[in-house]
């Protein structure tokens, strides 16, 4: 199952563009460290009324 899936997410409120996957797995591991405060302070930064970004791929 994936994780999506099995925390019945329905919205991408936040994506960073990587290029490398070395470098993406580092920043996947550094936000895992993150306190939940920071993460949503990043987000609201960025998208502040929590649209769903999906579609601006």
């Amino acid at each position: 199952m994936g994780f999506t899936k099995k925390y019945k997410l329905h919205s991408l409120v936040y994506y960073d563009y990587i290029n490398d996957a070395y470098s993406a797995l580092n920043r996947e591991k550094q936000l895992k460290n993150w306190k939940r405060k920071w993460k949503i302070e990043l987000i609201e930064k960025i998208n502040p009324q929590w649209r769903d970004l999906y579609y601006e791929l």
